[in-house]
């Protein structure tokens, strides 16, 4: 698998994750920006599904796009009617949520392919109320639940810090040393951020 990390050129410091097994279909993890879908026909490839870890604003600013040109949005089951919401909408004024629809929602635990890549969804709530997030192979997208030396916040609406440390602890206790992929900052590994950790001090 073929992984491609896209960092909006005026995006809000997301990243956002290309993938594709085939050379030929994109699934893309997160989705900051309109112009990721450009990006995806620039590399060649046909953007066939956008899984979100969580609906903020700086991490589905992009789905309106991917949406419009008839490409399935996937998120966790909770997450859903959270996206749309009137407090999800109100954290950011400036970078509205797009007009987009959710084709399907998975629960924890769910085994999904799409486009050639499959991925397991892991519940990680804490973040927001319904954040997941996505193994494929020896990779793990954490979105903003788990980041390079950090954890995300839990002072916007749906935020649970008690939560959100059971979430990074079920992470952390992993017996694979998986890749993590997160939502801002560098890419790091779970046993790295195990030998690191200060959450639970």
């Amino acid at each position: 698998m073929q992984i491609i990390k896209v960092l909006p050129r005026r995006g809000l410091g997301s990243n956002s994750y290309i993938l594709t097994n085939d050379l030929r279909n994109a699934v893309l993890v997160d989705c900051a920006a309109p112009t990721l879908y450009d990006g995806c026909l620039s590399l060649g490839l046909n953007p066939v599904a956008v899984v979100l870890t969580h609906g903020h604003f700086d991490h589905v600013g992009g789905c309106g796009k991917f949406y419009e040109n008839g490409v399935p949005i996937y998120c966790g089951e909770r997450e859903k009617n959270y996206i749309f919401s009137a407090e999800n909408k109100s954290i950011s004024t400036k970078v509205p949520i797009p007009d987009f629809e959710i084709e399907k929602t998975f629960e924890d635990g769910e085994e999904i392919m799409l486009g050639r890549v499959k991925f397991k969804v892991m519940f990680t709530p804490g973040h927001t109320a319904g954040s997941v997030c996505y193994f494929t192979e020896k990779t793990v997208f954490t979105g903003d639940t788990l980041m390079r030396l950090a954890i995300g916040r839990t002072d916007l609406p749906t935020g649970d810090e008690k939560a959100l440390l059971g979430s990074v602890k079920k992470l952390l206790s992993l017996e694979t040393d998986y890749k993590v992929l997160c939502g801002h900052l560098k890419d790091t590994t779970i046993f790295y951020e195990r030998r690191r950790c200060t959450y639970f001090n």
